[in-house]
């Protein structure tokens, strides 16, 4: 994988959800160009159809090996705000794009719902969505067992996510 785009649906730029994406990415594919699409810049533009800014933002997703696509869990669900970016595409628009749905939490209470709530709409688009879903809590980030815990899960998922991204590039090539 070459091109990692991380997608966060947090309202506040720069957030614990960016910083999870991030090493979501680096746990999978270490070596690979991470692009960033920090949706909350993009709030002005999100009703706006045809924006140029998200216009570019979905270029950028489309055009990405592997995409995170990184909420933190509000009323047991994702963001509003990632809702709206992810109503811009168009079902199957993602095209088998290998996608690691990610959710961060206060609390193990919500874990579900990065399964139940955020994969259904990533798959609705077009995502591939191979691996587990990934919960993280808050705490995991602040303490430093992210990192180990990622470790764990691209040891065991890392694999299933390279062979779809790998798939996608030869089908799309043919």
């Amino acid at each position: 994988m070459e091109r990692v785009t991380v997608v966060v649906g947090n309202p506040k730029v720069g957030s614990r959800t960016a910083a999870a994406g991030h090493a979501v990415a680096a746990a999978v594919a270490p070596a690979a160009a991470v692009s960033t699409v920090e949706v909350a810049e993009l709030a002005g533009g999100l009703f706006s159809w045809g924006d140029p800014a998200v216009a570019a933002a979905k270029a950028t997703v489309l055009d990405a090996d592997l995409l995170v696509v990184a909420t933190p869990v509000y009323k047991a669900s994702y963001t509003g705000l990632l809702k709206s970016f992810l109503d811009q595409f168009g079902r199957d628009e993602l095209r088998a794009l290998a996608t690691v749905p990610l959710m961060v939490g206060a609390a193990p209470l919500h874990s579900l719902a990065v399964e139940e709530q955020l994969r259904p709409v990533l798959v609705e688009i077009g995502a591939s969505c191979p691996t587990r879903g990934v919960y993280v809590l808050e705490s995991a980030i602040e303490s430093g067992e992210l990192e180990s815990q990622l470790a764990d899960w691209a040891g065991l998922w890392g694999p299933a996510l390279r062979a779809v991204a790998g798939a996608r590039t030869t089908v799309g090539a043919a």
